[in-house]
This record gives C-alpha cells, structure tokens and sequence, in this order.
C-alpha cells in the first residue's frame, strides 16, 4: 500500500463503519425494547408460570427444560396472549360487561386510583372510537405559528361563554410517544393530516424518517366540513 493509499483508506474505513453503526443500532434498539416487553410480560406471568411448571422435579430432564429462559418466555407470552383473548371475549358478552361494570365503581370508590383509572380510560375509549367524518392525525401550530407538529384528537368540546368549537389535541414526542403535551386549540386551526394513527406513530417514532409520500400540510379550503363538538373521532 502506497503512502497516499492510507488517508484514502481512512475514510473508507470510517465510512463503512458509519454504515454498520446506523444499520445494527435499529436492529439493537428493536431487540431491547422486545426484551424490555418479554420482561414485562415474564414479570406479570410469572405466578400462572410457577403454576404450570410446579410439577417437574429438580435435576430431571423436565426441569431443565421448563425452567430453560426461553421456555418461560414463550409460555409467558401464550399466557398473556390468552389472558388478553379471554379479557377481550368477556368484554363482549353481558356477564363480563357487568364485571367490568362491577370493577369499575370499586375504582371509582378510591381516590387515588379513580383520577388515574378515569384518565387512562377516557383516552383508550377515545383511541377506540372510529367515525368517517373527522379526522384524528392532525397538524397544529406549535410550539409557534411557524412551525406545525403532528397531534392526536382526543376529543372535541366547546367555549361555555363563545361557543367557539375547541379540540384537545394530545402532541406525542420522539421517539417516545407516551409523552408528551396536551393542547387545546381552536377547531379553525387544525389541519386534518388523512393519516391513519399507525402512519402518524410510524412517523413521530421514527423522528420523521418514515413518512408518507404526500400528506395534508395546509389548511383546508374555506368550505371543506368543520369539526364538530358532537363529532366522534376517526381512526
């Protein structure tokens, strides 16, 4: 290798390592955030867990192979896959809707808990529910009017002394959109997005990376349909 061949080199190398940095760190970021989950979910199991391996003796070849990490995590993961089915079917028949009607005014009844209940109840109904006619991805004017970031309709309401149609929009941060603001804006300045609620968490997880081709960035024309206090929320 000639004298000049090692700054040319250098770069090369550098380059290339660049490269396999920003390849495998999506890769190991996946994989901690699976193994923060698998933990979680190994955690919440763990008693039905206990239950179902209790039988095998230790030393013996049975017990080796249920106390084996990934045994314990494939059937933790079974378990709460049932767990959230059997939850889910009960909460579509009449005798689970009255148990859950049940538990819910036991929460109601503490404090603490029924603040917090309330809360994270309002949101995932409001998550839940879907109508053709508003939009829920939105852009709003934040945090100046030269700037927008994407918001989550969570619902809409009006001014008791104007009447002026008010949204609450919930702004997510990147990466982590468990967190974030919550703002109430004037209906007349949120701009619908027509994305859907994945292509909108794609997007703030991603930090912008994933985004769509085109999207709703202006307002829209003066005549297009309004939100509405009454209106319920799009998916």
């Amino acid at each position: 290798m000639q004298q000049g061949d090692k700054p040319s080199f250098l770069i090369g190398a550098r380059r290339y390592i660049l490269v396999g940095l920003f390849t495998l760190i999506p890769i190991w970021l996946t994989l901690l955030l699976l193994n923060i989950i698998l933990q979680f979910i190994h955690a919440m199991a763990s008693p039905a867990i206990n239950l179902l391996t209790g039988w095998a003796d230790p030393g013996g070849l049975a017990y080796e192979i249920v106390k084996h990490p990934w045994f314990q995590t494939s059937l933790a993961v079974i378990i709460m896959l049932s767990m959230l089915y059997a939850a889910g079917w009960l909460a579509s028949r009449w005798l689970g809707q009255k148990f859950l009607k049940l538990l819910d005014d036991m929460i109601q009844r503490i404090p603490v808990a029924r603040t917090i209940y309330k809360t994270i109840k309002r949101l995932a109904d409001a998550m839940q529910t879907s109508s053709g006619d508003v939009e829920r991805v939105v852009l709003i004017e934040f945090p100046n009017a030269d700037m927008k970031t994407v918001g989550l309709v969570t619902r809409t309401f009006k001014d008791s002394r104007t009447g002026r149609e008010l949204a609450a929009v919930y702004v997510p941060t990147t990466p982590n959109p468990t967190s974030g603001y919550l703002e109430i804006v004037p209906v007349e300045n949120v701009v619908p997005t027509n994305w859907k609620l994945d292509e909108a968490m794609s997007f703030i997880i991603s930090g912008g990376a994933d985004v769509p081709d085109v999207f709703n960035y202006d307002k829209p024309p003066a005549d297009a349909k309004p939100l509405k206090a009454d209106d319920k929320l799009t998916e």
